[in-house]
């Protein structure tokens, strides 16, 4: 049994966003090519974007069961 959507929701986006984003200000290793991008908001969205976080998300249930999915999976599943 799944539980929610076969991609990001929005909610999960801004919170791996915002995290991650918070992450590269206090001066963590940036994973992507920095070009053009300049803020820390548009190099976390980037890094989201291309799959190479490791990070997975757990989507839990009232009833207390979870489910741990991988966001490269939740991403590769957007794309199709």
């Amino acid at each position: 049994m799944e539980i929610g959507p076969p991609k990001l929701t929005r909610y999960e986006k801004a919170r791996i966003a915002g995290a991650r984003a918070l992450q590269i200000a206090m001066g963590a290793p940036v994973l992507v090519e920095p070009t053009s991008l300049s803020s820390p908001i548009d190099i976390a969205l980037k890094e989201l974007e291309s799959g190479i976080l490791p990070i997975t998300i757990r989507r839990t249930l009232p009833d207390e069961t979870y489910q741990d999915v991988p966001i490269k999976w939740l991403i590769e599943e957007e794309k199709k």
